[in-house]
């Protein structure tokens, strides 16, 4: 939780939301991007940075994070807690 918290305040990794973009338009971490996982793509993930793949309850974000790493992302991990847990915790949300 730290980690993450840590990543999202010196942009050290991208921040990928894999939410349909409705979902992402009501509130994301700041700085995320959007990349549905209805249409996700692992090699459409920045290239040159770690990447925290987030979805609302760790559950679509897990199965991203299955997807890149069957295609050879070793430096691609999830927010379990997903943006149900960052706003309980009081996490920054954008609209």
């Amino acid at each position: 939780d730290d980690e993450f918290v840590a990543a999202v305040e010196d942009a050290s990794c991208a921040i990928v939301d894999v939410r349909e973009p409705h979902e992402f338009a009501a509130g994301h971490v700041p700085g995320a991007i959007n990349q549905p996982l209805s249409s996700f793509d692992p090699a459409q993930l920045p290239p040159d940075q770690p990447v925290v793949l987030i979805c609302q309850s760790g559950k679509r974000s897990l199965a991203a994070l299955r997807a890149a790493k069957e295609a050879g992302r070793s430096d691609v991990r999830h927010y379990a807690p997903g943006t149900g847990g960052w706003r309980m915790r009081g996490g920054p949300v954008t609209l």
